[in-house]
């Protein structure tokens, strides 16, 4: 039996695809999975690693501004669909999954017209256009948030899974994690990350939100400044009066491999508001603090935001608008309404979907 994966551009495309790619290697033992991206994407890089056959092949995306590079966009999807059918002619996979990026358009296009059963996954609340046109020809859609839904055209047959996570995250022991990060009895653990590479709207009011919270005792915070911008945290935090030494509540990494075992210990994350992130936070069921990224496409990190938010299971501040008082305001907030804490604690509990995987690969053993 054998399977095509196609995901392309960023992480957020890419490690759904991957997910999928290993849940359907468990339900089929013995099984083939083929990635399809391109050659331009991390997957290019990341997908051979994770042990996958990869093949790339070319797709383009159009400029939502007047540009020459529109111009060749026909041409170049084309040639792409021309590849990507080659491809799955002679790979002959009994499914096409594909998680969005632009390279997705040629691949579940071609399948489609191919007659292989296709299934499409959105990660997020507002859903990319190739995912919206491929919604159109594909035999299933498969959505992390309720609010994609009215996105979609209304006889698309849309299902509500949510998105895989990490199984290191759904197993994470919380006592353990705590005694990990040394964590005591009734203080609140306060997570901040802005992603591998970091935030620098976030590092900048950590670092003037330290001297506050270091007054703080029954508040512990561990902060992740993303690799590339510890450093400057660093000169940041000098700035305000800290050296080396950081307060006895405080922890600063640059970067986090126990990041399964944070989300198990803490009680409520300050974070950016990508899919895959707001996937994690609510399988553990835990409040959020949420400042998205605004230069992302379509703005989609406000829209994923939102839907937590109006559920009730996470704050939202606008990028421009964050600051130190602000993240120091609102933890003061939650921890002297610890019951508000609990009712978004559980609101983010009701949204997690610790049964994603499995309901993408059943609706995969449906189509086929």
């Amino acid at each position: 039996m054998r399977f095509i994966v196609s995901g392309g551009g960023t992480g957020g495309h890419i490690y759904p695809a991957l997910a999928i790619a290993g849940g359907l290697k468990q339900r089929f033992p013995g099984c083939s999975v083929m990635y399809i991206g391109t050659n331009r994407g991390l997957e290019a890089d990341i997908v051979p690693k994770a042990g996958y056959r990869f093949h790339a092949v070319r797709a383009v995306g159009i400029k939502r501004s007047l540009s020459w590079h529109n111009l060749k966009v026909p041409w170049e999807a084309w040639a792409g669909y021309r590849e990507a059918r080659r491809l799955i002619r002679g790979f002959a996979p009994r499914a096409v999954v594909g998680t969005g990026g632009y390279v997705c358009g040629p691949v579940l296009l071609a399948a489609a017209r191919l007659k292989i059963p296709t299934l499409i996954h959105e990660q997020n609340a507002l859903p990319g256009i190739t995912n919206r046109i491929l919604s159109r020809f594909v035999d299933r859609v498969a959505v992390t948030f309720e609010d994609a839904l009215p996105f979609f055209p209304r006889r698309a047959p849309v299902r509500l899974t949510g998105l895989p996570v990490r199984s290191e995250v759904l197993t994470a022991e919380r006592e353990l994690a705590r005694e990990r990060f040394g964590v005591h009895q009734g203080e609140l653990l306060v997570l901040s990350f802005g992603g591998s590479q970091g935030a620098r709207t976030l590092n900048r009011a950590v670092a003037r939100a330290i001297t506050h919270l270091a007054g703080i005792p029954e508040v512990r915070l561990l902060h992740v400044t993303g690799s590339g911008q510890y450093q400057q945290f660093m000169d940041m935090l000098a700035k305000e009066g800290f050296g080396r030494d950081m307060p006895d509540n405080v922890t600063v990494v640059p970067y986090l491999y126990e990041m399964p075992e944070a989300l198990a210990a803490a009680d409520l994350v300050v974070s950016r508001a990508g899919a895959a992130t707001l996937a994690e936070i609510t399988v553990r069921g835990l409040p959020a603090l949420l400042v998205p990224f605004p230069y992302a496409t379509g703005n989609h990190q406000e829209h994923n935001a939102r839907a937590l938010v109006s559920r009730g299971a996470a704050e939202m501040v606008a990028d421009a608008e964050f600051s130190g008082s602000t993240l120091v305001g609102v933890i003061e907030k939650l921890l002297a309404d610890r019951s508000r804490l609990e009712e978004m604690a559980e609101a983010s509990r009701r949204l997690g979907k610790p049964g994603a995987l499995d309901d993408i690969i059943g609706i995969v053993e449906e189509i086929i």
